[in-house]
Formats: C-alpha cells, structure tokens, sequence
C-alpha cells in the first residue's frame, strides 16, 4: 500500500461510506506523511477505519478515490478496471461493430477511474487526464490499455494539457505514448468523419451525441435545419442522411467549419444542400429569417463553475428564446446544456422561460441524457453532466 495516510474529522466519512469518490479538503483533519500533488494516498476515518485509496491533489477536492478496499494501485489494477470498461462497451455492441468504431471506452468516474477520459476513434484511444494522478500514471495506463485492447489498437495519443490543473506546473505536453501519426478517420453508425485530436476540442470529435444525433436523423426528412455551434458538423450529416432538405451549419471557429466541410464532403461529395458559416451564433441568429423548421444548439459550456451559474442561464434563456422567435410553426427545436453545474431542472426552467418569452405553444417530445458509454456511477450523480430536450414548436 502507501506511506501516505489522510485522516478525516469526525463524521465526515458519511459520503465515503455511500461510495462517493471524492473527498473534499474541508473534511480533512490531518495527513500522515508528506504526500505531493499525484501521490496515492489512504483515507481513514477519525476512528482509524480505512475508507478508501486514491489520488492526491491541491484544490477543493483533495482525494479523488480509485478503490473503497485496501488495494495497490499497479498495473494489474488498471488493466482490471480497463477490461471491466472494455466489457461493459462490448455488451453495449459498440465495439468494432461493422458500422461503428467510436466509442467512450472510460467515462471519469462512472467508470471508478476518476479524473480519467479515452475515447477510441477506429485503432486509435485519445487519452485525456483530469488529475495529477492520472498524469502521473499514464505510461502505466497505456501499457494496460495495449493489453486489454491486443492488437485492435495501434496508438494511443495523449491530450491533456488544456484539461490538467494549470497551477499543478506540469508542463504536460499533448502526443503519442503509441505509434503516430494515424489515420484520423473514424466511423459513427455508418458515417464517416475527420477527427482531429491534436488541435481539437475535447479529444477531437463528440463522442456523447451519437445517440442524439440518431435521433435527429429521425426527424431531418423534407426539413430547413440549422446546426448551431456545429463544431465539426455531426448533426449535420446525420440530418442529411435523414433526408433533409437543406442543412446550415454555423459556427464561430473558421478551422471547425472547414472541418464541417470536410465531413460532409466525406459522407454527401459535392450534394448541394449543405453550406457553412463561420459566424457569431448570438450574431447570426439575431440575423437570420424565418427559415428553418429544425434547429439544434449545441453549445458549449455556458458555467464550468457555480458562482457564474446566474449568467450561464440568462445565456440558455437568450438563446432559445431567440430560436424560439425565428423557428417556423411545426418546428422541431433539439437544445442542449452540458454544463455540469446546470441541473436538469435549472435547464428545463431557462427553456421554459425563453418559450414564454417568445410566447410560443411549446411542447417537449423527448428528454435527452447521455449515452450509456458515458456511463453515471449512481453514488456520483454529479457524473450527469449532458441533458437536452427535443421540443415541437407550434
């Protein structure tokens, strides 16, 4: 085990006791040792019972737990918990099925490995660090990760410098602990795209949205649909393959729409229905007609933090309620929020408010989540951080 021991005040090991995995500073009576950022640590509570083991770290969150038994955090350790992963995607049939070969291999917490993110895109895992621990060990996950996954995997890229703690001084920085410079097209239920894992967002394409995007196919057939912040285009060429009608996708970022381009080109050559826009979203909104009949806002994170949670929903509530305004009776709104802070009662609310404001007939055909790759450990439902709503507009 470890020389490092943290020992906790009295009755604070409650939420240890109900599995949560995090253990905050304030509950902290005292450590034995001299354990650094990274460090694997053992929890006890005042009565000197062990609680758990797990990472080390500065900040509000001092230990993010790995196990609640007495374990050695090894090789072995992460292999077993990768291949749980691995098994759990497996009976999910999203492995290397003969349409789809992307997927959330390790979901954070709901997978019982906190502060860690992969993603497979076809032979390649993009591995994110949300911790110094898993900074600190990724060598070690890498080796596991090869041995659960054989010769199905022939790279692994590491991508964590914008997601590591700044003040931690890492100097992480971003590339392949396996092979290099891959193919970096991956397949999504039978549609092709470009992921660009060294320079994109996240570990380069929306893993989360593939059942939504499913959905929206459903919907798209004869409809106008505009694709706000459409990053690198997934629900546009869902819509397309859906038989829409025309598809707008807008952006900000000219390198995301020039990757939009790219997808749609891979998926629809030279089909006419699609254009792009690098434009302001607030902008081109205020801006456009009345000339869709199927919109979808897919934002990025209004409120990484409670204490700007007041200003992230007037953003939800401006938002919609311009979408509100401009969509055509009989229009189908898909809106989302996946800010982790922002429950699915505050978001529903935001809607809610900007329909009124609009003074729209709105009612709610579908409540979205995320996808079962994104699992939520039930003891850490912070872990729902993704919810949406499908919406008719009369």
């Amino acid at each position: 085990m470890t020389e490092h021991k943290v020992f906790l005040k009295p009755k604070k090991e409650e939420s240890l006791l109900r599995f949560h995995p995090w253990v905050f500073s304030g509950a902290i009576q005292s450590v034995e040792g001299k354990p650094e950022e990274g460090d694997v640590v053992e929890v006890y509570g005042a009565n000197g019972r062990f609680l758990g083991v797990g990472h080390y770290q500065i900040g509000s969150i001092a230990v993010r737990i790995l196990s609640f038994q007495p374990t050695s955090i090894d090789t072995a350790f992460w292999e077993k918990r990768i291949q749980t992963a691995y098994e759990l995607r497996q009976a999910l049939r999203l492995v290397n099925t003969a349409n789809n070969n992307t997927y959330r291999l390790v979901h954070g917490e709901g997978d019982n490995l906190p502060g860690l993110v992969i993603d497979i895109y076809a032979r390649t895992a993009v591995m994110q660090a949300h911790s110094v621990g898993m900074h600190y060990t990724r060598h070690h996950i890498a080796e596991a990760l090869k041995n659960v996954l054989g010769d199905s995997l022939q790279n692994i890229y590491y991508k964590s410098e914008t997601t590591l703690p700044y003040k931690a001084n890492l100097d992480s920085e971003d590339g392949y602990l396996l092979g290099k410079d891959a193919d970096n097209i991956a397949m999504e239920n039978g549609l092709k795209f470009y992921v660009d894992w060294q320079k994109g967002q996240k570990t380069g394409f929306f893993v989360d949205q593939r059942e939504n995007r499913s959905l929206l196919e459903h919907y798209a057939k004869g409809r106008s649909v505009l694709n706000m912040f459409c990053y690198t285009g997934g629900f546009s060429f869902y819509a397309m393959r859906g038989g829409a009608k025309l598809v707008h996708s807008v952006d900000s970022s000219a390198k995301a729409i020039s990757l939009t381009n790219k997808n749609v080109q891979l998926n629809f050559p030279d089909d006419p229905r699609h254009e792009a826009f690098a434009e302001d979203a607030f902008k081109y909104l205020e801006q456009m007609g009345h000339n869709y009949n199927l919109i979808i806002l897919d934002p990025p994170a209004f409120a990484k933090h409670k204490n700007v949670l007041r200003n992230a929903l007037q953003g939800y509530r401006k938002l919609n309620a311009v979408a509100f305004e401009k969509i055509q009776p009989g229009g189908i709104l898909f809106t989302f929020s996946c800010s982790q802070v922002v429950s699915k009662e505050n978001f529903r609310l935001a809607v809610f408010s900007a329909a009124a404001q609009a003074g729209r007939n709105v009612r709610i055909l579908h409540q979205l989540t995320q996808p079962a790759d994104h699992p939520i450990n039930i003891y850490h439902p912070e872990g729902e951080y993704l919810k949406g709503l499908v919406l008719y507009v009369e």
